[in-house]
């Protein structure tokens, strides 16, 4: 996988434990040393290092010498900016993609064609019917006008509801028609 997903995955391990989102609400207030953490959370000091150790990896939290003590504070900024950059719309497609989309798609058409790829049967769930229309849209051409007849005959090819169908390739957006029903067309998606 990408270098996106890996650093979302670290991002999130991180902030996966209840003991660290504690140890971060508590920096967020003030700098504290791991002994100070250790006695408010009522957990070893050297659990609270561990769990800072986890948050530095990936930049959430640093770490200054005082004295004998390191003193831990919370970067905010990186805070911000990780989560506006990973789980940005933009972004977070790429933890998905190699994954196979279409795998739905084939599974709803095995269920519900029969073999010899006409409809057996139409789903009565939406998501379900909409594969089967994407599946049926594929017979048309693009940039060919149809009359209802050729269409019927198209739709009727792969199923007897041939004014369902139609009805509802036109309702989805996949066919497109005059009003008067004169001629019929295959949409290009965004169009």
């Amino acid at each position: 996988m990408g270098e996106t997903f890996d650093e979302l995955l670290a991002f999130f391990k991180a902030l996966s434990d209840a003991t660290r989102l504690r140890l971060i609400g508590l920096l967020a207030q003030k700098e504290s040393s791991v002994e100070e953490l250790a006695a408010m959370l009522d957990v070893s000091p050297s659990t609270v290092s561990h769990h800072l150790s986890k948050l530095s990896e990936i930049g959430l939290v640093s770490a200054r010498a005082e004295g004998y003590y390191n003193i831990y504070s919370l970067n905010t900024g990186v805070l911000q900016d990780m989560s506006q950059r990973m789980l940005s719309k933009d972004t977070l497609p790429d933890v998905a993609r190699d994954l196979d989309r279409e795998a739905y798609d084939r599974k709803v058409l095995k269920d519900y064609l029969a073999e010899n790829g006409r409809i057996a049967q139409l789903p009565t769930n939406r998501r379900k019917l909409d594969v089967i229309l994407r599946y049926l849209v594929e017979q048309f051409d693009f940039d060919r006008q149809y009359t209802e007849k050729e269409v019927n005959e198209i739709i009727g090819a792969f199923n007897e509801d041939i004014s369902g169908l139609r009805r509802d390739l036109i309702s989805v957006g996949f066919l497109d028609r005059e009003r008067d029903g004169s001629a019929y067309w295959r949409v290009r998606r965004g169009e």
